[in-house]
């Protein structure tokens, strides 16, 4: 007998049938940090599937058979619920992640009983995400705070990483970040900044490109989305009727 196991992409994968479950998952660990020696964290859990597990690799989700044969990438689902597992164990890793993040080092833009908070991941130079932040008072007014965090695209040391540093240096953050969205180019300014923890982050988090908006319940929102779409995304996520 075999398990038949199917992948979101519809990918088919056939494995021999298991044994009573084991809890000592140490050789699918020692597999797993033989292929990423530089992993630094390592989870594993069980999942709904029988003989299939969950390893969470620093923020990234894959799945390896219990017996430590096989890896597979991709998203499950459950067919029933029409439930995205994958997406719903992410959530959870991003959640705790953001416990750690200190919000004195990013740049606000807030209205004054926000009715959402949103950590928004940022490129000085993206035109999506100036597209956002010359609609910030449209998200305000829509009862949505920015917290922006920077994630520079082209990395450590480009320039946008550059301009991201000049504007968290700034006397003015927001009026700095104001102006760079604009397409000025800020003042060159140097301090101890954040810029290359915040871009480190993001990664783990499983930024890829930018805006990246993440909810304070860990859920992520890739791209740029208009202020009325975006509150009523998140009045959907957060069970809010429109009579609301």
């Amino acid at each position: 007998m075999r398990h038949i196991i199917k992948g979101i992409c519809g990918v088919l994968i056939a494995m021999p049938a298991l044994a009573a479950a084991d809890e000592d998952y140490s050789a699918v660990e020692e597999r797993i940090r033989a292929l990423a020696p530089q992993t630094k964290s390592i989870a594993i859990s069980e999942t709904p599937v029988e003989g299939l597990l969950m390893v969470q690799i620093g923020g990234e989700i894959v799945y390896a058979t219990a017996d430590g044969k096989y890896l597979l990438q991709g998203r499950l689902m459950d067919l029933e619920t029409r439930e995205d597992l994958t997406e719903a164990a992410k959530t959870e890793v991003r959640r705790g992640v953001l416990e750690s993040v200190d919000q004195s080092k990013q740049i606000t833009f807030a209205p004054e009983a926000p009715k959402y908070d949103l950590m928004v991941f940022t490129d000085i130079d993206c035109g999506y995400c100036r597209k956002l932040h010359a609609q910030m008072a449209e998200y305000n007014e829509q009862g949505i705070a920015i917290h922006y965090m920077a994630f520079p695209r082209a990395g450590v040391g480009s320039p946008s990483y550059n301009k991201a540093v000049s504007v968290w240096c700034a006397s003015n953050p927001q009026d700095a970040m104001t102006q760079a969205k604009m397409g000025n180019d800020p003042e060159p300014a140097q301090c101890v900044n954040p810029i290359a923890e915040q871009y480190q982050l993001g990664k783990e988090l499983g930024v890829t490109g930018t805006p990246s908006l993440v909810t304070a319940e860990g859920r992520m929102i890739p791209g740029y989305v208009p202020p009325e779409q975006l509150r009523q995304r998140l009045d959907q996520l957060n069970g809010v009727s429109a009579a609301e």
